[in-house]
């Protein structure tokens, strides 16, 4: 399959629909090992073993040795132009980047979870959920570029435009997923944010809606420990999904690199919605590899060690042992993927560059209705600013 095809296809359906099994060699182990967290939903481990689960493992049991190298195509691919985007950024062609590094499997295992008429409420770094309903990677970095607001039609990917204001999407998921209720939709609703939004009060808010009104939505949190700067110790005294009890609904934690357990938990979560029971808060436990974005130093505030020990439980890695361990893919399946992840760091490129610059008085519109004296002084200044550049260059 083609870069160009696989971004513009329509969201295939959820992974693990198929019968069959897994054909594993290796022996899989019900008990967690040592100093593993009880609470943590793992299906596989940082060294690639899977482990059971008597309660998740009937929504992954289906899954066939193609769906498990597609999870690890999407995550490869998805890392690939993020990275493309981190670079693109560093040489001036995208204002701002929000990169993704390590939360790969925590999206694209919940993304392949659901369904074609499910309906997806992102933040600002899903970039893995949008390759899963079929986003155009060009569309999202056109937006970072400051060319488009999304580029893309909400309603034709069931993808939301990304979200800015933490937190909010969480009540326009909560209202959509009441209006799928009234409607009698067998469908389901699903809500993105990190650990820094859950102190939010819209989405304190939503929870407390989504309870009452039994909303089919999944609220799913990408807990990568830090909020900018800010580690999640200095927002709560319990974990995340705790919270979801004060609101009379479920809360579970998932390992967030594991992206068969984020690929089961989702499941279960969005069935839980389309059974009419209600809202659930997913927790994935995850880690952010590099910085909040573009425009922040991590080295400032986190240490390297802790980062080097995250790098020890790597998504992308792990799967890659379990796939080679079970014999489901080899070496040559690799070198083609590596082929076709530089093939889509060239069309994004490409395509980043090939779009026009931004009109840099585009800001000064639609502040007021009726315009304002103190938008018009800045507007000038701005334009002053801007025409030294060129006087600049005009007297070398």
């Amino acid at each position: 399959m083609t870069v160009e095809s696989t971004a513009a296809r329509k969201p295939r359906r959820s992974a693990g629909s198929k019968a069959g099994t897994t054909g594993t060699k290796r022996t899989t182990r019900t008990t967690p090992k040592k100093g593993a967290d009880p609470d943590l939903v793992q299906l596989l481990t940082p060294e690639g073993e899977r482990v059971e689960n008597p309660e998740y493992d009937r929504y992954v049991e289906g899954i066939t040795p193609d769906e498990l190298r597609g999870l690890y195509r999407d995550m490869v691919l998805t890392r690939r132009f993020d990275a493309e985007a981190t670079s693109l950024q560093r040489q001036g062609e995208l204002g701002l980047w929000a990169s993704l590094l390590g939360q790969e499997a925590a999206q694209i295992g919940s993304g392949r979870a659901l369904n074609d008429d499910d309906y997806v409420f992102p933040t600002y770094r899903e970039h893995g959920v949008a390759w899963c309903r079929g986003v155009d990677p060009a569309n999202l970095l056109g937006m970072f570029r400051g060319v488009n607001n999304g580029g893309w039609d909400p309603n034709s990917n069931n993808f939301h435009l990304y979200t800015i204001v933490i937190g909010s999407q969480t009540l326009h998921a909560t209202g959509y997923a009441m209006g799928v209720a009234k409607d009698g939709a067998d469908s389901a609703v699903i809500a993105y944010f990190g650990d820094g939004a859950s102190s939010q009060g819209d989405v304190a808010e939503s929870f407390t809606f989504s309870a009452v009104y039994n909303a089919p939505v999944v609220f799913f949190c990408q807990n990568n420990q830090w909020a900018i700067s800010e580690p999640t110790e200095k927002q709560t005294r319990v974990p995340l999904y705790q919270r979801a009890q004060g609101y009379g609904f479920p809360g579970v934690r998932v390992d967030g690199n594991d992206v068969l357990a984020c690929l089961a938990v989702t499941k279960w979560a969005l069935e839980r919605a389309r059974n009419g029971e209600g809202p659930t808060l997913v927790e994935a436990f995850t880690y952010r590899m590099g910085a909040h974005t573009t425009s922040d130093d991590p080295t400032r505030y986190r240490h390297d060690d802790e980062r080097a020990a995250w790098e020890a439980k790597d998504p992308i890695a792990r799967l890659r042992t379990y796939l080679l361990d079970s014999d489901h893919a080899d070496e040559g399946f690799f070198a083609e993927l590596e082929a076709e992840s530089e093939a889509l760091g060239r069309r994004v490129r490409e395509a980043v560059r090939a779009m026009p610059d931004p009109d840099h008085f585009a800001i000064f519109e639609n502040v007021y209705a009726d315009g304002h004296a103190l938008v018009d002084e800045e507007r000038a200044q701005f334009a002053a600013y801007q025409a030294s550049f060129a006087d600049a260059e005009g007297g070398r």
